[in-house]
């Protein structure tokens, strides 16, 4: 077990998934944590996983004033912290001739709008030497069909990365992103799936993933806490957590 006593982090999404995957690692390793969530079960779940060196919050990603809010929430509760950790995001699927107003204005407003100024507001608050981890996702290049909204939401994170890498430089505070495939989380990273849905998606992701199979909230877990804590030379990169899917990869045929 890695040794984070001393640390403070945010993580918001970290309520559920691999933002709560996050959360215990830190917690289990020493430090004291702040998770943001919108759901009501899974942040009083979260609670009571977490225990008493966590602050769980409830926060709405894609609302200003929540992130504002939660700025304030962040100063009183930790003062300045070492690690931020953007997780928290949504996905439609949905073949774009079908793509509304509404459901474009959400995916953008939590995954991207969101988590700019959600890292504007508390970068401020981030020590010297600390770090920002963005969940970016495979989805982000490739051109998977139904994925248009989501995967333009997605990789413009990458591109936030490399400009506060750059922005940030100056304040020793590094600037990642972490970049998962088809991992099992509650939600499969789409909420409102039914289970059949669900099952069906799995399926596909077994059988597209190079390494044939998902893969799990705490290997994305400790993919974002090695960018955040250990890779101390390494800022502006993307690290995929992804079977090999985004690579190119393919499955020896027998």
């Amino acid at each position: 077990m890695t040794d984070y006593t001393g640390k403070k982090a945010v993580i918001t999404g970290g309520t559920h998934g691999m933002g709560l995957a996050i959360a215990k690692a830190l917690v289990q390793g020493g430090a004291e944590v702040l998770v943001t969530g919108y759901n009501e079960k899974n942040i009083e779940s979260a609670k009571a996983e977490l225990g008493p060196s966590a602050h769980v919050v409830r926060s709405d990603a894609g609302s200003l004033g929540d992130i504002e809010a939660l700025g304030k929430t962040v100063e009183d509760q930790l003062g300045q912290i070492d690690h931020l950790f953007i997780n928290a995001g949504t996905a439609i699927l949905e073949p774009f001739q079908y793509v509304t107003e509404e459901s474009f204005d959400k995916q953008f407003g939590i995954n991207t709008k969101g988590a700019f100024f959600t890292a504007q507001r508390l970068s401020q608050l981030i020590q010297e030497g600390g770090s920002i981890v963005f969940t970016s996702s495979v989805a982000d290049q490739g051109g998977t069909p139904g994925m248009s909204v989501y995967s333009g939401s997605k990789a413009a994170l990458f591109s936030f990365t490399q400009v506060l890498a750059s922005e940030l430089l100056p304040r020793k505070i590094r600037v990642n992103a972490v970049s998962p495939g088809f991992i099992d989380t509650p939600t499969m990273g789409i909420p409102g799936l039914s289970e059949e849905d669900k099952a069906g998606f799995s399926q596909l992701g077994d059988a597209i993933t190079p390494m044939r199979r998902h893969g799990s909230a705490e290997e994305v877990a400790r993919a974002a806490l090695y960018l955040a804590v250990d890779a101390t030379f390494t800022t502006g990169a993307k690290l995929p957590v992804d079977g090999g899917l985004g690579q190119g990869l393919s499955y020896p045929e027998d």
